[in-house]
């Protein structure tokens, strides 16, 4: 039987000054779950270098330039490659902030990897190997999300696969697995299994989806967003992946799941003071 020789559970430093996994000081990556447009953009970035400023905390902004999974055909999908990867550009020149992005085919990885500092791997294509093998020959560091039909333990085989050229500047992120029709759990569990192999980033926002629980689109549970990142804090994960908007209920793509700015500067000390108080228990 096969099995990948994966042990990357060590830290990497992503991109100057952000280092993920090893003990390091958990990351936060935030953003908008799609580039609504310019303006949106850098002004999140903006309010996003000042929180992170102000709380002494490594940030990387993230935004998707297509949601090309939405429930609906005539759901928002963003502004596409081209003009979404100028508006990621414009976003790290004015703001000086790392960048993750994710991408849907293997021959966007050069593109987006000429912009973005992480390419991301979207959970329902986790096992798509061309996905895997592409993302890692840029040399890019890579985020695999979970897919919610996936077993902690079986993400090695996708971390391998990335490791196999070469890359191995490689991270998970758990974003809850399917329990019947329309519902998400997270089971903590998960964040030690996939720290064996690979740094583990905690998915606040999706975590909180309700897969089509609004017919046409995603329904979701975000009272209950502060109760899984607590949590997920005191399990010792290496970072938090959030998506957050100026006003959540306007937004054109997870209008249910998104927190708003005020929100993110509230939980962030929140996770710092656990994560604090569990210092050197995980070690």
């Amino acid at each position: 039987m096969y099995t990948p020789a994966v042990e990357m559970k060590d830290g990497f430093e992503a991109v100057p000054g952000v280092v993920i996994g090893g003990g390091a000081r958990p990351v936060y990556i935030i953003g908008p779950c799609v580039i609504e447009s310019e303006a949106m953009a850098v002004a999140v970035a903006h309010g996003l270098e000042e929180l992170a400023a102000h709380h002494g905390v490594p940030l990387v902004f993230k935004a998707s330039f297509d949601k090309a999974n939405r429930s609906s055909l005539e759901s928002f999908r963003g502004p596409g490659l081209e003009l979404g990867l100028e508006i990621l550009g414009r976003v790290k020149e004015e703001t000086g902030l790392p960048i993750l992005t994710d991408f849907h085919e293997p021959w966007q990885a050069e593109r987006v990897a000429a912009v973005a500092d992480v390419l991301q791997i979207p959970a329902f294509l986790c096992r798509q190997t061309d996905m895997l093998l592409a993302a890692g020959r840029t040399g890019a560091v890579v985020n695999i999300k979970k897919g919610q039909f996936m077993a902690p333990e079986d993400m090695r085989h996708a971390v391998a696969k990335v490791a196999s050229t070469g890359n191995t500047k490689v991270f998970l992120t758990e974003r809850g697995s399917s329990f019947g029709y329309h519902n998400l759990v997270v089971d903590i569990r998960s964040f030690p299994v996939m720290r064996e192999f690979a740094p583990v980033v905690f998915d606040v926002t999706h975590s909180l989806q309700l897969p089509g629980g609004l017919g046409h689109a995603t329904a979701g549970a975000r009272e209950y967003h502060p109760y899984l990142a607590r949590a997920a804090a005191a399990a010792g994960v290496d970072g938090f992946f959030i998506e957050a908007h100026p006003d959540p209920p306007s937004a054109l793509s997870d209008a249910t799941t998104q927190l708003s700015l005020e929100e993110v500067d509230t939980l962030i000390p929140q996770l710092e003071r656990i994560i604090r108080a569990v210092e050197g228990v995980h070690e």
